[in-house]
């Protein structure tokens, strides 16, 4: 099969390059399986599907979902779905307007800090991608506030930072329920030092399938501390390189480096093949 990256971001969400730029720097770095898993939009996964076949890329349908567990954003990464399941695509509209309706509290909190940034300049930088915070972190390091995206967020747009800005996201029962109904594959994002074990133990239980273990954030030890929490309980490993472009250049060099072995991406595959079967014989 050959080397894989389940964890990508192109220009849909946070990303420096369209879906096809990506395809080619995947070409180049022999990649034979890639996920495109932009933030909350699967644009990204259909403007690269026939690029991917041009480049014999095996292209495996994507998405990084923000959501909402006990008051707190997380990320969950969803494989293998039907693209045009009707309950899929309805979450994803509503996720983009949660992410609008989120960054507009944003904006209102950093101009009470008295920064001089609107909501049109954050679209702006978004352009066709799901508005986000390194959108607005853009717009800070224009207007000179920061020198950099890591300030911006160190200063000003961490979670620490912001407090507990309210969100209309998907609850991770909710996403369970509908990723599986469209015959997805759930995996918890890079867990890394976001999670005790305890609180690992707690989100796979509501029905996730895999844990994100090979990350780019996480090193040896941690990835062998989450591959022995999915062996015990039968969970899959799923990894990548999280790659946005230069927008995010601790994680960029290790493109082509962090990924995911064969029989990783074949367990995670058998997995989506017996949930399309057992939907289609409800």
């Amino acid at each position: 099969m050959g080397k894989a990256d389940l964890h990508t971001h192109t220009i849909a969400s946070d990303g420096a390059f369209s879906a096809e730029e990506l395809l080619e720097k995947a070409a180049k770095k022999k990649l034979k399986i890639i996920s495109i898993t932009d933030h909350d939009t699967i644009k990204g996964y259909l403007n690269g599907k026939e690029k991917a076949k041009e480049l014999n890329i095996e292209l495996i349908p994507g998405v990084e979902v923000s959501a909402v567990w006990k008051e707190r954003e997380i990320h969950v990464l969803i494989y293998c779905f039907d693209e045009n399941d009707e309950g899929f695509r309805k979450m994803l509209f509503n996720q983009k307007k949660a992410r609008i309706s989120r960054m507009k509290r944003i904006v209102n909190l950093l101009q009470k800090q008295g920064l001089d940034i609107t909501m049109d300049e954050v679209r702006a930088e978004a352009g066709p991608g799901n508005v986000g915070r390194p959108h607005a972190a853009a717009v800070l390091i224009h207007k000179g506030y920061v020198a950099s995206v890591a300030e911006a967020f160190i200063r000003y747009l961490s979670t620490e930072k912001l407090g507990n800005v309210k969100t209309e996201y998907v609850t991770v029962k909710e996403l369970v329920v509908i990723a599986k109904e469209a015959g997805g594959v759930l995996s918890l994002a890079h867990p890394g030092p976001l999670y005790t074990k305890d609180e690992i133990d707690e989100l796979t239980s509501l029905g996730l399938d895999g844990i994100e273990c090979i990350h780019p954030s996480h090193n040896f030890n941690l990835q062998r501390t989450f591959s022995k929490i999915a062996a015990r309980d039968n969970l899959l490993v799923t990894g990548g390189s999280d790659f946005h472009g230069k927008g995010k250049k601790d994680y960029d060099p290790y493109f082509g480096i962090v990924t995911l072995g064969d029989q990783h991406v074949m367990s995670l595959k058998r997995m989506a093949r017996r949930r399309r079967e057992i939907i289609k014989t409800d």
